[in-house]
């Protein structure tokens, strides 16, 4: 008989690439994942990973074999979520993934509701990019994700994912209020290529997006800050040292010296949404979470 949990840590070492990591994302010692792992061979009589330098490789047969361990793990949880969970009483534990700004406009007053209406469920926050954010739920670090997808900029969703939207973001660019374009009731990219920015730091979404804005016209913007924190960008921007593409949502009172300014042709928007596994569909947990996102979301005032 193959034990789960030996199993269990095959699949987190092919999912996360090392013993190390899958010890981190479990919970335990490396040994004890060694433990398992050599508890897994013992019992299947073949062997599932093979030296590769410092590091280790799955074999043919342990590929096959986590194979077959993410079909069952994935079928657990469907029955955890569906036949073994009460559809009219929530509970558990909740790993929800979002990014900043949405931990700030939606999460935070989703938890207040899921507080008050199901307090058997205990929800744990992190906040990260919608790219790392979509990777935990997918290798089941996470159960629920919220994430953004710019227009300029697509989010890939693996297939074991379900994406559901929620809402959708539009970006202004903030400027401090003596700047020329401040009596501007929007502007185009072309008006914005000789300004200096702060942005979030490269590789992130949000930077990828301001870097689209002049895509197609041979120039890139002058970004002199990287900070991933849109505070900063605000205060940057009422002290008159750089302009800012600030999303709405979450976005606090803007100070008086700061004006936000919508850019146009292309308007710069994100859909708002939330990702869990499919295996999660049914589970009531799930479906609270989101439907209090969605109630949430549709009261904010966005576009």
């Amino acid at each position: 008989m193959i034990d789960i949990s030996a199993l269990r840590a095959l699949v987190a070492v092919e999912q996360h690439g090392s013993v190390v990591a899958a010890s981190d994302v479990m919970g335990f010692s490396p040994s004890a994942v060694s433990q398992q792992i050599k508890k897994l061979e013992k019992q299947t009589g073949v062997v599932v990973l093979e030296r590769n330098g410092r590091g280790v490789l799955l074999t043919e047969r342990g590929l096959a074999l986590a194979g077959y361990g993410r079909r069952i793990m994935g079928e657990l949880e469907e029955l955890q979520a569906t036949l073994l969970a009460d559809p009219a009483k929530p509970s558990g534990l909740l790993r929800l993934v979002a990014f900043s700004t949405a931990c700030r406009g939606l999460v935070g007053p989703m938890l207040g509701r899921m507080a008050a209406t199901h307090p058997a469920v205990k929800i744990t926050v992190l906040a990260e990019d919608p790219r790392e954010a979509v990777q935990r739920v997918a290798s089941g670090e996470a159960e629920l994700a919220v994430v953004h997808n710019w227009n300029s900029v697509p989010l890939v969703i693996p297939e074991n994912l379900v994406h559901e939207d929620l809402c959708v973001d539009q970006a202004d660019v903030l400027v401090n209020s003596t700047h020329p374009l401040a009596s501007r009731t929007a502007v185009e990219r072309e008006d914005l290529l000789n300004e200096t920015w702060i942005s979030t730091p490269a590789g992130a979404i949000c930077n990828e997006a301001l870097l689209q804005i002049f895509a197609g016209l041979g120039r890139v913007p002058d970004i002199r800050v990287y900070d991933p924190d849109f505070s900063t960008h605000i205060a940057m921007v009422e002290q008159g040292v750089a302009v800012a593409l600030v999303p709405r949502l979450g976005r606090p009172l803007l100070p008086p010296g700061v004006v936000a300014i919508p850019v146009m042709n292309p308007v710069q928007q994100r859909s708002v949404g939330v990702v869990y596994r499919k295996t999660m569909t049914a589970s009531p947990t799930i479906r609270q979470a989101v439907r209090i996102l969605r109630e949430v979301s549709g009261g904010l005032p966005l576009p």
